[in-house]
C-alpha cells in the first residue's frame, strides 16, 4: 500500500508492516515517520535492531543470511535498510523483492532512502513493497501550508501561537522545516506552555540578530578557537539565555555520540552523518571533530555540558559561563584540566 506521510498513523494504529519503504528529501518528516515505524515494531515485540547501510560494494548475500538467521537476543527484530540516494543493482532488487514476498512473523524490515524518481518507483523491488507492505512517501511542506503546519507543532509543543506568529517563524525558515523544529524546541525551553506573541516571535526568530547559537557549535566543531570564544562572548552580550546556547551545544554533541557510534560500528563518516539526519550545512564541521574526537571524549563532553545545566540552574556554584567556555575550548580541540 502507498501511504503519505500524513496517512501513516492510521495504517499503524492497525498493524506493524511486515516490510515498510519511507522515501522522501525532507529529513525531519522522513526521520518522524521512521521514527512511528519503529515505535510501532518495539510496542509488537520487535525489540532489536539490526542496521544496515548500502554503499558501494554492498554484500546483499550478507543481508540474505542475516535475515534468515534467529536473533540470539530476542525473538523478533528490526532490519533497518538505509540506502540513502544509492542505487539498488540487480541483486540488490532481488533481494529486497524476497524480503517482501517472504511471510515471516520474526522479522519487521524498515528501508529508508532519499526521494525515488518515477522510473524507481516502478522497480520490482518498489512494487512488491507496495503490494506487501507500506510505500510511505514523505513530501514537503509547501510555503502555503507552512504556517499551518508551524502553528500545529507549537501545539505540539505545548505553545500557544496565533497565525501571524506561525506566519512569521515559516517566513524566517523559508521553507526549512528542521529550521522551523528548532526555532519550536527553543521558543517550548525558554516559554514552557505559554503564549507566544509577535514580540517574542520576533526576538527569537529576528534575521538581525549579530550571533547565531548554531555557529558556536559549528566554530567549537571546526576547531576554530578564536571564532568560537568570540561568538559565546557576543551571545552574552546580546543578552542570549544561557539556556540556550547551552541546548545549541547539546544537540551537536549528541549528534557526535551518535555517529561516532556508527563509526565505531564500521560506518564511514558520511554514511553515518546521514544515517542520523545531521543538517548538511554542518557536516563539513562536524567532520573535522570526528577526525580528533573519539567517543570516550565525546561522552566527557556531555558530562561537561551536564555540569554546565547543574551550574545554570543553581545546584552548582561556580559561574555557567566559565563552564560554557570551558566546553567550548574543549569542543575546539584545546587540552584542559578538568576540576571537580
Amino acid at each position: 500500500m502507498k501511504v503519505n506521510a500524513e496517512n501513516l498513523a492510521p495504517q499503524l494504529s492497525r498493524n506493524v508492516p511486515r516490510i515498510a519503504l519511507v522515501s522522501g528529501d525532507e529529513p525531519l518528516l522522513v526521520n518522524e515517520a521512521c521514527d512511528a515505524i519503529r515505535a510501532k515494531a518495539r510496542a509488537t515485540g520487535y525489540i532489536e535492531r539490526e542496521l544496515y547501510f548500502v554503499e558501494r560494494g554492498f554484500d546483499w548475500q550478507a543481508l540474505r543470511m542475516a535475515s534468515r538467521s534467529l536473533s540470539l537476543f530476542a525473538e523478533r527484530k528490526l532490519m533497518e535498510i538505509r540506502l540513502g540516494s544509492a542505487k539498488v543493482d540487480q541483486v540488490g532488487s532481488e533481494m529486497l523483492v524476497e524480503l517482501a514476498e517472504t511471510d515471516t512473523s520474526d522479522t519487521v524490515v524498515l528501508i529508508v532512502a532519499d526521494k525515488l524518481d518515477g522510473r524507481t518507483q516502478n522497480a520490482k523491488w518498489v512494487t512488491a513493497i507496495e503490494k506487501h507492505g507500506l510505500f510511505v512517501q514523505v513530501w514537503p511542506i509547501d510555503l502555503p501550508r507552512l504556517p499551518t503546519w508551524v502553528r500545529a507543532r507549537m501545539t505540539q509543543a505545548g505553545l500557544q501561537a496565533d497565525a501571524e506568529v506561525a506566519g512569521m517563524i515559516a517566513e524566517r525558515v523559508e521553507g526549512n522545516l528542521l529550521a522551523a523544529h528548532q526555532e519550536i524546541e527553543k521558543l517550548a525551553l525558554l516559554y514552557p506552555k505559554e503564549k507566544i506573541g509577535a514580540t517574542v516571535a520576533m526576538e527569537s526568530v529576528a534575521d538581525s540578530a549579530r550571533y547565531d547559537v548554531l555557529q558556536l557549535g559549528v566554530a567549537a566543531m571546526s576547531g576554530r578557537i578564536a571564532r568560537a570564544v568570540r561568538i559565546l562572548a557576543g551571545l552574552r552580550e546580546d543578552g542570549t539565555d544561557a539556556t540556550v546556547i547551552l541546548w545549541g551545544l547539546n544537540k551537536d554533541l549528541q549528534w557526535l555520540a551518535r555517529v561516532a557510534h556508527l563509526m565505531k560500528s564500521g560506518q564511514s563518516v558520511d554514511a553515518a552523518m546521514n544515517a542520523e539526519y545531521v543538517w548538511r550545512p554542518r557536516q563539513p564541521a562536524m567532520k573535522q571533530a570526528l577526525a580528533r574526537l573519539k567517543l570516550p571524549a565525546i561522552h566527557a563532553l556531555l558530562r561537561d555540558a551536564a555540569q554546565v545545566d547543574r551550574a545554570i540552574k543553581g545546584a552548582r556554584n561556580v559561574d555557567p559561563w566559565l563552564l560554557m567556555q570551558a566546553l567550548v575550548a574543549r569542543l575546539a580541540g584545546v587540552r584542559m584540566r578538568r576540576v571537580a
